[in-house]
């Protein structure tokens, strides 16, 4: 039978490697978005959120004397640029970007919720305090998509009505 605190710092790996995975996946789709400042702002603050988080979730793992996976850590970036190559080839790039990073953002709100248990559970309130308060810029990203896809969804008909 696994440690629990080794599942928890399997999960912290998994959580560093996301992070990873979303600072590649939005930094391409923030290039691309020229046509939506609102959006594109938002991403871009998003991605420094991002990389502190992916330092915090590190400084989690070594703390308790353990680092982050690389494999884990290359598998998602390469997962993201493959993400990222496949949105150039369509119209409606921006669309598959937002429905992309709105899931992603609900994963990753899961895995933090996950792993606040967790930690809490092994008496660790420091990652548990880190996480609590990842969640919150995870969540807070999240609604934003959410209150704003409307926005976007409009403003996407509407420069594509415009080439028409």
């Amino acid at each position: 039978m696994t440690n629990p605190k080794d599942h928890m710092l399997s999960w912290l790996k998994d959580a560093h490697a996301a992070e990873e995975q979303a600072i590649t996946m939005l930094s391409n789709l923030a290039r691309r978005i020229e046509s939506y400042p609102e959006l594109k702002a938002r991403i871009e603050q998003h991605v420094t959120e991002t990389r502190r988080q992916a330092e915090r979730v590190r400084e989690c793992l070594r703390r308790h004397g353990s680092d982050t996976s690389t494999v884990k850590d290359v598998g998602t970036k390469l997962m993201a640029l493959g993400q990222a190559l496949s949105g150039i080839f369509t119209g409606d790039e921006v669309m598959k970007g937002v429905l992309a990073s709105y899931t992603f953002e609900h994963m990753e709100i899961a895995s933090y919720r996950i792993l606040i248990s967790a930690a809490e559970k092994l008496g660790d309130t420091e990652t548990a305090d880190v996480c609590r308060e990842i969640l919150e810029e995870e969540q807070a990203m999240a609604d934003w998509l959410e209150d704003h896809l409307e926005g976007i969804t409009d403003r996407f008909l509407a420069l594509e009505a415009a080439e028409l």
